[in-house]
């Protein structure tokens, strides 16, 4: 399954609902979350053991976060790279 995540602050119950070996695009304000020094650093970390963690490049750059700040582990991506995911993971389900 694809989660596509938009919601900031970000909801514990949505991270329960990500099965082993899902894969997870954040979005908009959803990226800061994924800042090191966010409250959700250890269950992001955690997370990233079972499933594949991505985030938009363009989203990050609009809010001026360079790769370096995320979380170690989450993959950075363009548009091209979420059109994959799309063909790769069935279903989507999108968290406002």
């Amino acid at each position: 399954m694809l989660h596509l995540v938009f919601q900031s602050p970000l909801q514990t119950a949505t991270l329960q609902r990500i099965g082993d070996g899902d894969a997870v695009l954040f979005l908009e304000s959803a990226v800061l979350c994924l800042l090191k020094n966010s409250i959700y650093n250890s269950q992001l970390s955690k997370l990233l053991t079972t499933s594949r963690l991505f985030v938009l490049i363009s989203d990050i750059e609009t809010r001026g976060i360079a790769a370096a700040e995320l979380v170690e582990g989450i993959e950075v991506i363009d548009y091209s790279g979420w059109v994959t995911l799309t063909t790769q993971h069935k279903p989507v389900q999108s968290w406002f």
